[in-house]
């Protein structure tokens, strides 16, 4: 089959013809229909993730078509159309048994802890625990789309800011997290402050329902006091922020976007700067800042989300701003933590 291949720590990606891949017990291959690039596989790439074998096949968010069937497997034939999180829990532990396989101590995740999907095939284990079954209504790029991104917004906002009709919520970041974000928050009745460097991308936000736009650098590339703006616009600062890209710069602005017991969601990681990222404590203790992490969401929670897309009240599919092919996407992701992207970029394999 071709795939990306990355040969080590930074290198350039390249497309190949590997091995095709044979399916383990409990486990499944899927024929890739479409899957994301992603900030986080950037991190894959830049190094910034631990337990990475290289050469490594990098990608997490995907959908497509069970091609093999391994021994064990019960709820899932060849021919089923599939999409699955991008934490795949093992099956087997406590947390998995209740629903919380976003948190298993023994997950897997495609693209990291094994080759991922940007391949023509993908091999997904634990089959039974991770695979999420796709209507006929939902299409393979906007399945894609939900693995990382959308359904990482989805439960960051519902289960654990668990933010309510009528609060303010602050999203830093207008990329595929956060205009997801803005998206999910506007379906919950929620008011949205989006911030970003990039306007294409704050002018998205605003065709999704942002009631106000703030862009984070001046006309000459000078910081903008993005928190007094806030505070202004909600007479006191946002009930829930979200840093959807992961600096410490984004999530000191999500932070003290925050009015007092204000919680916040970090959900773009962050990579260590000299050690450990700095964030502002002193204003999380003083004001009672509930700090929360969100790590995807469980297969067991899809139907949810999947519900609300088939009746038209989400509609991840406009977040999908370009589809590219293996060549382009090997090619694009060593700058896509430099890239304006006002949306999402799906790859097909079969380009």
């Amino acid at each position: 089959m071709r795939a990306v291949v990355i040969d080590e720590v930074r290198a350039q990606p390249e497309v190949r013809e590997v091995s095709a891949p044979f399916a383990p017990d409990g486990g499944v291959v899927v024929d890739v229909r479409a899957t994301g690039l992603c900030r986080s596989d950037w991190h894959a790439w830049a190094g910034h993730d631990d337990g990475i074998t290289w050469p490594h096949v990098p990608g997490h968010e995907l959908a497509g078509v069970v091609s093999a069937v391994g021994a064990g497997v019960q709820r899932w034939r060849v021919g089923d159309r599939v999409t699955v999180p991008f934490v795949c829990g093992c099956g087997r532990c406590s947390w998995c048994a209740a629903g919380e396989a976003q948190v298993c101590p023994d997950q897997e995740q495609p693209g990291f802890t094994h080759w991922g999907s940007f391949a023509e095939q993908v091999v997904l284990h634990a089959a039974d625990t991770n695979l999420v079954a796709l209507p006929e209504s939902v299409d393979f790029a906007t399945a894609a789309s939900l693995g990382c991104r959308f359904a990482t917004a989805y439960r960051a906002l519902v289960a654990r800011a668990r933010l309510t009709k009528g609060e303010w919520v602050t999203v830093v970041g207008a990329g595929g997290v956060g205009l997801s974000a803005v998206m999910i928050a506007r379906a919950l009745g929620a008011r949205v402050i989006a911030v970003d460097r990039n306007p294409a991308a704050l002018a998205v936000a605003a065709e999704l329902g942002a009631e106000h736009t703030v862009l984070a650098v001046g006309a000459h590339g000078e910081a903008t006091d993005v928190e007094a703006t806030v505070m202004e616009l909600t007479d006191g600062g946002a009930h829930v922020a979200v840093d959807a890209v992961g600096s410490e710069q984004t999530c000191a602005t999500a932070l003290l976007s925050l009015r007092r017991r204000g919680r916040h969601v970090q959900v773009g990681l962050l990579p260590p700067v000299d050690g450990h990222p700095r964030v502002p404590m002193a204003r999380v203790i003083g004001w009672e800042i509930d700090v929360l992490g969100s790590h995807g969401m469980a297969a067991v929670d899809y139907p949810g989300m999947l519900a609300l897309i088939d009746s038209g009240d989400l509609a991840p599919q406009r977040l999908v701003e370009r589809v590219v092919g293996l060549e382009e996407a090997a090619a694009l992701l060593p700058g896509f933590d430099r890239a304006n992207v006002a949306g999402m970029t799906i790859i097909d394999p079969s380009r």
